[in-house]
């Protein structure tokens, strides 16, 4: 797996290991980023969910054309 090098505030690394109870601070980041992802996936499930009755919905509901 690749790595990426970045810099962070401290202060912000600090506190998302005292919330997040984790002692390293990398472990601390990639919590953050993985539960990033994961809301973003839940969300996309969420609309999809959502939308799917919506769209079959209108697409049985089409007026006559013509």
């Amino acid at each position: 797996m690749a790595k990426v090098e970045i810099k962070l505030d401290a202060e912000l690394v600090v506190e998302v290991m005292v919330l997040a109870g984790i002692g390293s601070p990398q472990d601390a980041v990639e919590a953050v980023v993985r539960d990033y992802i994961a809301r973003g996936h839940r969300t996309e499930a969420r609309v999809q969910a959502q939308d799917g009755p919506r769209r079959e919905a209108d697409a049985l509901e089409q007026p006559p054309q013509g």
